[in-house]
């Protein structure tokens, strides 16, 4: 019996590269679509480039995408590709909507014209329901988006349910809430909490300037989040599926473990500053309520969030020592 074969759309990101070394422990052949040169370094991907196939394809250009399904022959598409930090959204509100909405529509397209029995994962967000109508939020809830990338995330979850009915397709949702982990970029809150604790820790840096330290989130650790998106395709019927810890913690909740992990007080070194403070439409009571997946699908978190934390900080000093010895 031939190995399942899997393309993954941004396979060098957190998820993608999280995803695909979970879908080779699973015996898997795996294939990553990327908008750059294949040929290029992909840090995420360095302990499996030799394992995975490249092949160059964009959302915004379906032909590419027909061309990337025919190649690979996937028995799975797991589509993660689109503008994920959620402020950036506001600056480039056209480009979010052609990656996070129109580019979903052009993936199920080549779906539906190259081999219809594809199943097909689609990242979904728990931004998608904007201010909610009730905490915590499952499957039911309204959607009540409020940010360019929510709005664009939520077109992205309905089109994906409209296809699922019209059509047929094996397609499904993971309605994510906030995962982290080391490979997070360093402009989003964790790494930036880690990072600045680190180097404070090293002697790299004095202070650390956040905006809003009571700003909630419902965290998680991405290796885990995966895991659920591979579920999902395992079932005998297509669903959506909140993805979540179902706990809120505070941003200043998230800094005390790290300093405190570092031996550091932190309130000897953070700092708030007004500028960095987001606007309203970017501060809402999210915490997911992951009963389904639980039932369903057998998933729950592996790693607490304070352990997320802890292993964020000791990669990050890792990082740093390295870059200060050399």
């Amino acid at each position: 019996m031939s190995a399942r074969r899997a393309l993954i759309t941004g396979i060098a990101g957190q998820d993608g590269s999280y995803l695909a070394e979970l879908l080779l422990e699973q015996g898997y052949a795996v294939f990553g679509a990327v908008r750059r040169d294949p040929s290029e370094h992909f840090e995420n991907l360095s302990a499996i480039r030799d394992r995975v196939e490249l092949v160059q394809a964009d959302l915004l250009d379906q032909l590419s995408l027909v061309n990337a399904l025919e190649q690979c022959e996937p028995d799975e598409v797991y589509n993660l590709a689109s503008v994920s930090f959620v402020p950036m959204s506001w600056d480039q509100p056209v480009l979010t909507a052609q990656f996070a909405a129109v580019g979903v529509t052009a993936m199920l397209e080549a779906i539906r014209h190259v081999d219809p029995a594809i199943r097909f994962y689609q990242a979904s967000s728990s931004e998608i329901f904007g201010e909610p109508e009730q905490v915590p939020q499952d499957e039911a809830t309204p959607l009540r988006p409020l940010t360019p990338y929510g709005v664009a995330k939520a077109y992205g979850h309905f089109i994906v349910g409209s296809y699922r009915q019209r059509y047929g397709l094996f397609a499904c949702s993971g309605i994510l809430y906030n995962h982290e982990s080391p490979r997070r970029p360093p402009e989003f809150v964790t790494r930036k909490v880690t990072h600045g604790a680190a180097a404070i820790k090293l002697g790299l840096a004095d202070e650390l300037r956040l905006g809003n330290l009571e700003g909630r989130r419902d965290w998680g650790y991405s290796a885990d989040y995966v895991r659920a998106m591979w579920l999902m395709l395992r079932q005998e019927e297509p669903s959506d599926f909140v993805v979540a810890s179902g706990v809120a913690h505070t941003v200043q909740e998230l800094v005390a473990c790290a300093f405190e992990h570092v031996g550091l007080d932190w309130r000897d070194h953070v700092r708030v500053d007004d500028s960095l403070v987001r606007g309203r439409a970017e501060l809402h009571h999210l915490v997911g309520d992951p009963r389904k997946a639980r039932e369903v699908l057998g998933w729950q978190p592996a790693v607490a969030f304070e352990d997320l934390v802890r292993l964020m900080v000791d990669e990050d000093v890792r990082r740093l020592r390295g870059r200060k010895a050399s």
